[in-house]
């Protein structure tokens, strides 16, 4: 088999933690999120009333990747649909380039569809081109840049939007239609 052919997503579960950090710290060494952050997470991505989304690409056992999506503003809040920001996506350095990562966010776009949000945030790495790369193939457009974001290094991110996100549920194929995300893959 090639490509992700081997990989299966599935919901990310509390037993999950461990691995997912262990990668975590590897791809993000100096801004890894914590154990407490994922638990704070997955807490409200269960239920009637979840606003998170959460899954793992998991190939033979192992952990090869892990996306996140948390949604903003219920409707009829304000009389506007809820908004989507991307929180992460990771996928281990063995599986960069294998479309991994298009799958984590092809499943990103759909929950933020089945949350019903009108669009998808997200700030990319300026010097994270192959991400950048991988959200316009989708449809996000860069909307504004924030200056010295990503610490340590005083590094810029780009905003990026997508609005409709089913409407990108494939990359250029219209479909129906997030803070501090960084891919790797």
């Amino acid at each position: 088999m090639t490509g992700t052919e081997t990989v299966v997503l599935r919901e990310m579960r509390w037993w999950d933690i461990d691995p997912v950090l262990e990668l975590e710290r590897d791809l993000f060494p100096e801004d890894a999120w914590s154990r407490g952050m994922f638990w704070s997470e997955l807490a409200h991505s269960r239920g009637p009333g979840a606003t998170r989304h959460y899954v793992v690409a998991e190939e033979g056992g192992r952990i090869v990747g892990y996306a996140g999506l948390t949604t903003v503003g219920a409707e009829g809040e304000d009389g506007t649909a809820p908004a989507a920001d991307v929180q992460t996506i990771a996928v281990t350095r063995d599986h960069w380039g294998t479309g991994l990562g298009s799958r984590l966010l092809t499943d990103l776009l759909r929950a933020a569809t089945a949350f019903e949000c009108a669009e998808v945030m997200l700030e990319c790495r300026v010097d994270n081109v192959r991400a950048q790369k991988l959200y316009e193939r989708f449809g996000f457009e860069v909307i504004g840049v924030r200056r010295g974001y990503y610490q340590p290094g005083n590094v810029d991110a780009l905003v990026m939007r997508l609005t409709g996100p089913s409407a990108s549920v494939t990359p250029g194929h219209p479909v129906n239609g997030v803070q501090g995300t960084e891919i790797h893959g």
